[in-house]
């Protein structure tokens, strides 16, 4: 589809699937379960769904799902079904792991940032060998950091390599990375979790990554438990679904199990959604 005159694809790195309960924080699950529906574990699908953009010659990856550098006892945890995988889905896009020229991150957790790497011959290298890595400074620094609560988000495969290629490039600011392509910073998931907006021709796209996770979360109080900040997310997700209802933009998820993008309406005073395009 476009936004504007910026071509925009989401792609797809698969399924997995997350407990329900830290999926939706406090709310009880005899409401969360009507939108969602548990496993024998407690355990929500996901999908993993990075985006395309190709403006001007340019193409742009933002996140890159789990990748297929995780251990069987982790992919058996998580319920990984990668019946699709990112390289398949770029394949059918045109598009091989050397035509990418930028991949921006929203955050460094593993389902975002896991195919930012590959194992060649026994060495983890970027899996995108032509592009920079485009990684907010902070967000770099609380993952080699890391604490009790979010040790387990960050698999230093994922992106150590990056930086003993020489590929990252630290973003230090909201704003412009490319003309129609700018970063936002949101916190409340991470501290520096960002989200990506397109402006074009006058229309507005949002790639919510972990903001909006999924269809169910333009509720704002249905925060994640995974969330580091709540009160930081319930801000941003107040701040940027206002601008996103009133100015129409369409809003691309993450991880709704069955929708990718779509345009948000308010009908009796709650938010719904109007899919324009399907997971893959």
């Amino acid at each position: 589809m476009k936004v504007g005159d910026i071509e925009v694809l989401p792609l797809s790195d698969g399924r997995f699937r997350l407990d329900g309960g830290a999926m939706f924080g406090v709310v009880p699950k005899t409401l969360w379960s009507q939108r969602a529906s548990a496993d024998e574990f407690n355990r929500v699908p996901l999908s993993l769904t990075p985006l395309l953009i190709r403006s001007a010659g340019v193409n742009v990856l933002v996140d890159a799902g789990i990748g297929d550098k995780l251990p069987a006892k982790v992919l058996d945890m998580f319920a990984v079904e990668r019946h699709v995988t990112l390289d398949q889905s770029l394949a059918a896009a045109g598009l091989g792991p050397d035509d990418i020229h930028i991949v921006i991150a929203t955050h460094l957790h593993l389902d975002h940032a896991g195919g930012f790497t590959t194992v060649v011959d026994g060495a983890v290298q970027p899996r995108f060998r032509r592009a920079r890595y485009l990684v907010r400074r902070g967000e770099w620094e609380d993952a080699l950091a890391p604490n009790e609560r979010n040790r387990a988000s960050y698999v230093p495969d994922d992106f150590l390599p990056l930086a003993a290629a020489g590929v990252i490039e630290f973003i230090e600011a909201d704003g412009d990375v490319l003309p129609g392509i700018s970063v936002w910073q949101t916190g409340g998931h991470t501290k520096h979790h960002q989200i990506v907006r397109i402006d074009s021709a006058g229309r507005t796209g949002l790639f919510m990554a972990d903001l909006v996770p999924t269809v169910a979360h333009l509720s704002e109080a249905w925060t994640m438990g995974y969330d580091l900040y709540p009160l930081e997310t319930l801000a941003a997700r107040k701040h940027w679904l206002r601008l996103a209802t009133e100015g129409e933009y369409v809003i691309f998820f993450e991880h709704d199990p069955a929708i990718a993008a779509g345009v948000i309406t308010v009908e009796q005073g709650r938010r719904r959604i109007e899919p324009l395009i399907a997971v893959l």
